[in-house]
């Protein structure tokens, strides 16, 4: 069904969640069958779209690229989810504070946003998750970086020692039950107890 973006974020290299991926997320949609979704990073609408596709719930999603956000909200238009689906145009650090002080609640968290940034995000992200919500992050090796014992370049070295504080953060919270798969680039699934 979404075959045509597929294809238009190769051709325009938008990154979108892999195949496994995916996969991985639509069973974890479909087995909580969340209510209310929060999504960080739209790109153009794909993994948006996979999740309406596979729940009944409402899902707000975050993209800070403006040209991103208005193509993901047409996409949205084309497959018929506007009614289901809140875009915001924002840095998310800034909506997830708005979002905490408003009280607003998630079942679900798909987190797919700028990797550097995952750990300043958990504590508001564990702020607004409902006792049982998932956190679902998606890209936590960042290339293999992550997991490497390799000198890592000076232009991803911030990224790298970010994403590996955010594992070692969440994994050591024990309000979290917390798994890492070896699916592609990465996945931590992390549910609030």
């Amino acid at each position: 069904m979404l075959e045509e973006l597929e294809k238009y974020a190769q051709e325009n290299f938008v990154p979108i969640i892999r195949t496994e991926s995916a996969k991985m997320l639509i069973e974890n949609i479909k087995r909580k069958n969340p209510k209310q979704i929060l999504e960080i990073g739209t790109a153009i609408g794909y993994s948006g779209l996979l999740i309406l596709n596979n729940c009944e719930g409402f899902l707000t999603t975050i993209e800070k690229n403006p040209e991103r956000e208005k193509i993901a909200e047409k996409n949205f238009q084309i497959y018929k989810k506007t009614e289901r689906a809140k875009l915001i145009c924002d840095d998310a650090q800034n909506v997830l504070e708005k979002l905490c002080l408003s009280n607003k609640h998630f079942d679900f968290v798909f987190l797919d946003g700028p990797k550097g940034q995952y750990i300043k995000y958990l504590p508001l992200i564990k702020n607004i998750l409902n006792k049982g919500g998932i956190l679902f992050a998606d890209n936590i090796y960042l290339h293999g970086m992550v997991k490497s014992e390799k000198p890592i370049e000076h232009k991803h070295r911030t990224m790298v020692v970010n994403l590996r504080k955010f594992l070692k953060l969440l994994q050591e919270d024990k309000d979290f039950e917390t798994k890492l798969y070896d699916v592609e680039d990465g996945i931590a699934i992390a549910t609030l107890k």
